[in-house]
């Protein structure tokens, strides 16, 4: 009797189980949150609550793209950042984060969030605030390499922020900030600033 032909896989490699991922974040975020914690105060809860307000929608590195192009005669610059943030935007806020459905941090504050803070609404996993940032200082530091390292701190912050303000694990921002170095990478060679 002969053999009946299996239909081939659509898909030969499937995404890693959930469960496997969500227990190796947890791990990552046992490890680091301990060290990365930082106590509350009205000054820094001023300071980080402020900067990722600041960074919803990308805004902060919109205008800081704005700025350049408004520096440099060349409109491209703001509009190309614009492009490729909006991408990187839909690509985690849409398929990436809706893959995992990761809960947030239980520690957020019942009722409205401090200094105008909008609440999340959109899986943890990965941090589109991390993932913006280093997108955009990747993008950014492209033919400014004396204000790359300004951008990539300010973009480690930004990143920080999310931690700071119980909206992200550790592990949701380490991941963001690799995915934005790799959605940088793309941006630079597909739409380049210089």
């Amino acid at each position: 009797m002969a053999a009946v032909p299996q239909p081939r896989r659509r898909f030969p490699r499937p995404w890693p189980r959930t469960d496997r991922v969500e227990s190796t974040l947890r791990a990552v975020d046992d490890f680091l949150e301990p060290r990365f914690t930082t106590p509350p105060s009205p000054a820094l809860d001023r300071f980080f609550y402020g900067l990722s307000s600041a960074a919803d929608h990308s805004l902060i590195w919109h205008a800081l793209g704005a700025l350049r192009a408004a520096r440099t005669g060349e409109p491209k610059i703001a509009v190309r950042l614009s492009i490729v943030l909006g991408i990187e935007s839909a690509l985690t806020n849409g398929p990436v984060k809706s893959r995992f459905k990761r809960v947030r941090p239980p520690s957020q504050p019942e009722g409205p969030l401090p200094y105008g803070m909008r609440r999340p609404i959109t899986s943890s996993f990965p941090s589109g605030h991390a993932t913006a940032a280093f997108t955009a200082a990747t993008m950014l530091s492209q033919g400014s390499p004396a204000a790359a390292p300004a951008y990539f701190a300010l973009a480690g912050i930004v990143a920080y922020s999310r931690v700071y303000t119980k909206m992200h694990h550790p592990s949701d921002v380490l991941v963001g900030a690799g995915l934005g170095l790799v959605f940088g990478q793309i941006g630079r060679r597909l739409l380049p600033l210089s």
